[in-house]
């Protein structure tokens, strides 16, 4: 296969937000700039929420002062709010991820606001923007089910996709943000999404909460998703949501897509070094499997 499949690097946002151990700003500069040697030219590298509430994500600004901008890399703030909107602006991120929850019973936990709520927040910042800000990009959280409210249906994942895309986001995620998703639902809301987006591009995010997160991103490879969250090390999780574990793992799933003859740019070796090296610096065993395991066939 020649066919080339995006995978952005999701760890040093969602892969450190949900630990215990927190790391100092040089350490996860020290993250980024070794995972951008391996390959991760997307990367979503801070989070602009209130450390107060999110202590692992504390130093966002100092971060994105001592990344340079890069030709062909994109860093990726997470935006919440209409404040972290103008955070994200200000520190010079090259991208705003705003995340838009599928359940009042989720938003109002993580973000403080119901759906309603957050498609409004969502609308001012399209419309404060300008042309030279960062593009907008928008993750649709708990599409495949909520910790609080329980399954989440199809028509509401809808409804939000077609009013981000009649806003003209750059891309639209669908995130299974604490891991219930089946490939066959998978398949079915890519389907539907892909209707009401447009020509607005389509991402997703997994988790492998129930160890189906590899499956749900072959679901959705083969449904014609090009663009795929992974977190090296398999860290993540979130915050607000109960027993939220970890993404799949970056080098879980270049392993699986290069085995199969896909294109994903990242060096695995590499991957796996960086997946032992972070995981240590958390004082925990890495999560992802290829790094437990190792590459096949094996090395001489």
């Amino acid at each position: 296969m020649s066919r080339r499949i995006e995978i952005v690097e999701v760890g040093p946002r969602d892969g450190l937000q949900n630990e215990k151990t927190l790391l100092e700003v040089d350490q996860k500069l020290e993250m980024i700039r070794r995972l951008e040697d391996a390959g991760a030219r997307r990367m979503e590298v801070v989070s602009f929420v209130n450390p107060r509430r999110v202590p692992q994500m504390a130093g966002a600004e100092e971060i994105m002062a001592a990344l340079p901008r890069t030709p062909g890399r994109s860093r990726i703030g997470l935006v919440l709010n209409q404040k972290g909107w103008e955070r994200c602006v200000a520190a010079g991120c090259d991208e705003a991820n705003v995340v838009v929850c599928a359940s009042d019973g989720f938003g109002i936990r993580n973000q403080g606001a119901s759906v309603a709520e957050q498609i409004d927040t969502l609308g001012a910042i399209m419309q404060a923007r300008r042309l030279e800000d960062p593009p907008v990009t928008v993750t649709v959280s708990v599409a495949f089910g909520c910790p609080f409210d329980g399954e989440v249906p199809e028509d509401r994942v809808v409804e939000i996709v077609k009013t981000a895309a009649d806003m003209r986001v750059a891309e639209i995620a669908l995130a299974d943000t604490i891991g219930v998703a089946d490939p066959w639902t998978v398949r079915r809301r890519v389907e539907a999404a892909r209707k009401a987006a447009g020509r607005i591009p389509l991402r997703l995010h997994f988790h492998d909460t129930r160890n189906t997160g590899l499956a749900n991103a072959y679901a959705g490879v083969e449904a014609g998703v090009d663009v795929l969250d992974a977190s090296v090390g398999g860290l993540g999780g979130c915050p607000f949501a109960p027993n939220a574990t970890g993404n799949i793992g970056t080098e879980d799933l270049v392993y699986m897509l290069e085995r199969a003859g896909f294109e994903t740019g990242y060096d695995l070796s590499q991957l796996i070094e960086i997946g032992k090296w972070v995981s240590d610096l958390l004082g925990k065993a890495p999560a992802a499997s290829v790094t437990r395991a190792g590459v096949f066939p094996f090395a001489a």
